[in-house]
């Protein structure tokens, strides 16, 4: 699967977000908007604008997850409000130095501060270690988080669709695009898949784990692999435990996979990636001959 346009391919009106209230999600994003208002106050749009001016230029965050191989994007994450401190030794940089070496194609840096003990500092500590593209994870619902993710030098951020509608899920989209940054965009079921593809998602992922009940099932990524249009690169995210996993996705159909709870939880996280792609390398036929 190759990035480009999608076209629609999905039958079904076009879905507004829906949240129920009183969700861990809803919090989230309750909380995310609070501490945005409170940001911009501080640190205006047109001072992003002029940090993006500055910014070091795009890597080709799209182009990492259709190599010919099993593109696995690592991901730096301390905590989360499911399983609570995952890692009480987080080194961003000795994180994103040991998976680039390990055989990540790129990194996902979680910011959220509150529920998962992130920071935009772990990502630009992380980018400034690395040659691979680096994905922002966060709770984006408003464009000054796209212009403050540019200036703070990611190479693509997330939108989550459960908690856009679809106007600001465009908008988000266009403008990461036109900050030269293409977005992950993911989805948990066919109706948001449908409202992935109808706003021009490029890059869509399934995430395994139900954000609002936060139970992980990989059944997820395989009943929807088929839907996601040749065009677009596909992407299943969460629960990934082993090879035998990427196996199987990658046979579904999945150009790249994201994982990591599973190799935070690990004493040496680079070590867990290496095992988790060993089985790759295992079947690749010898290039020695017979004795």
């Amino acid at each position: 699967m190759m990035v480009s346009a999608c076209a629609r391919i999905l039958g079904g009106d076009t879905m507004a977000a829906e949240t129920k209230s009183g969700t861990v999600l809803d919090r989230i994003i309750e909380a995310r908007r609070a501490a945005i208002a409170h940001r911009k106050k501080s640190v205006p749009e047109t001072a992003l604008r002029f940090g993006v001016k500055h910014a070091k230029p795009v890597r080709d965050f799209g182009a990492a997850l259709t190599r010919d191989s099993l593109n696995v994007i690592t991901e730096l994450k301390k905590a989360s409000p499911s399983a609570g401190l995952i890692r009480a030794d987080f080194d961003p940089v000795a994180l994103a130095k040991g998976f680039e070496s390990a055989g990540a194609v790129a990194l996902s840096v979680v910011t959220e501060e509150e529920f998962f003990q992130g920071d935009l500092k772990y990502m630009r500590d992380a980018r400034a270690a690395v040659g691979l593209p680096v994905l922002r994870k966060d709770f984006i619902v408003d464009p000054w988080q796209v212009w403050e993710t540019r200036a703070a030098g990611a190479d693509a951020f997330l939108l989550i669709v459960a908690i856009l509608d679809d106007v600001a899920l465009r908008e988000l989209l266009e403008l990461g695009r036109k900050l030269k940054m293409e977005a992950l965009v993911e989805v948990h079921s066919r109706e948001e898949l449908t409202r992935a593809i109808d706003a021009g998602a490029r890059i869509i992922g399934v995430n395994n784990r139900d954000l609002r009940t936060f139970e992980v099932n990989l059944e997820t990524s395989l009943e929807l692999v088929n839907s996601i249009p040749d065009a677009c690169v596909a992407v299943s995210e969460s629960g990934i435990r082993e090879y035998a996993h990427l196996k199987t996705l990658r046979a579904a159909g999945f150009d790249a996979f994201l994982v990591g709870e599973h190799l935070m939880t690990m004493p040496e996280p680079a070590a867990g990636l290496r095992d988790l792609l060993a089985g790759a390398a295992a079947e690749q036929p010898s290039s020695m001959g017979s004795a």
